[in-house]
């Protein structure tokens, strides 16, 4: 059975109310991605050089990436005539079975923020300007509020005019200590006092708010080493996370900050914000496969719980089978 099979069946096993948000919340990524592929398959009654040109149009334009569409239409191609197919929807089902392996065997899929045995865990968020950066701690606060974790938030993002308010207003809004420092202070001061704090307070997780800008990549590293340095002389190998929120609507320029980004911390996630309101949902895959780094959680709407773990199935449910 392949993928696409074994997928749709795995799927329709599940309460409907699992794969819901995913349905709703990639509803136009679909409409651009799945629509496209079932009204090619139209038009064709069998596959040939027009049609594997036009499909890997569609995944170019569904932001998958250049490099991993050329080698998924080099893969299918490959497999459909060493086993002669030539229906277009089986070709389809062989697209969506080798983005999924594509994804999958980049490495292990650990979601979940892991937690450390003893002492705080340490979270450290980064992302620039206007991706949801705030909102996103805020909901990653909320997910383990209500998982029963003592949650702290560190507001080290000293320089970006209104972060330390906006993630003071979420504070207040979740019943959640806050560290601040004063106007344009360290960041890795802050960020000191907030490991400090965390241990006080037996904290679970401390999430840190930190740079959000890109502008001078010297001076982004520098900050960011130093945030982990200091951190790390309160609580042990902390930062034990450090995630980039990414706005799905950028769409490559997502990749691109994210290698920047990449280039001045060990990231161990990525968090793709405003999900439902892009045509383009490759974008997931484009991270996976050019940086290898895993997308953690992904929002897909705009209330506090629609920050969802992110699960392969559900995803390409929600992209390419979901009616």
């Amino acid at each position: 059975m392949g993928l696409f099979k074994f997928l749709k069946e795995k799927i329709a096993k599940k309460n409907v109310k699992e794969t819901e948000t995913y349905v709703s919340g990639m509803s136009k990524s679909r409409e651009n991605f799945a629509n496209k592929l079932d009204e090619l398959s139209k038009r064709y009654k069998e596959v040939n050089q027009d049609y594997f040109e036009q499909l890997e149009e569609i995944l170019i334009e569904a932001d998958v990436g250049v490099s991993l569409t050329l080698r998924i239409i080099e893969e299918v191609i490959d497999e459909s005539e060493n086993s002669k197919i030539k229906d277009p929807k089986e070709i389809n089902e062989l697209v969506v079975d080798k983005m999924f392996v594509g994804y999958a065997e980049k490495g292990d899929i650990v979601n979940e923020i892991q937690f450390v045995n003893d002492g705080p865990t340490v979270l450290l968020v980064a992302g620039v300007n206007g991706v949801g950066k705030t909102t996103s701690i805020a909901k990653l606060a909320y997910r383990y509020l209500n998982k029963g974790k003592k949650v702290m938030l560190c507001a080290a993002d000293t320089f970006r005019a209104g972060a330390v308010e906006q993630l003071t207003i979420w504070a207040e809004r979740l019943k959640c200590p806050i560290v601040v420092g004063k106007p344009e202070s360290d960041p890795a001061s802050v960020a000191y006092e907030g490991a400090k704090q965390a241990k006080l307070q037996n904290i679970d997780l401390l999430i840190v708010d930190t740079a959000g800008r890109l502008q001078n990549k010297t001076n982004l590293m520098n900050e960011l080493a130093k945030i982990s340095r200091v951190i790390s002389k309160e609580i042990t190998d902390a930062p034990h996370e450090a995630f980039l929120v990414i706005d799905a609507t950028t769409g490559q320029n997502g990749v691109l900050q994210a290698k920047q980004f990449l280039d001045c911390a060990k990231l161990t996630g990525i968090v793709i914000t405003k999900m439902d309101g892009t045509s383009k949902g490759g974008i997931i895959l484009a991270i996976r496969d050019e940086l290898g780094i895993p997308v953690r959680f992904i929002g897909l709407g705009e209330k506090m719980d629609d920050l969802e773990e992110f699960d392969l199935d559900k995803y390409l449910y929600g992209l390419c089978l979901a009616k």
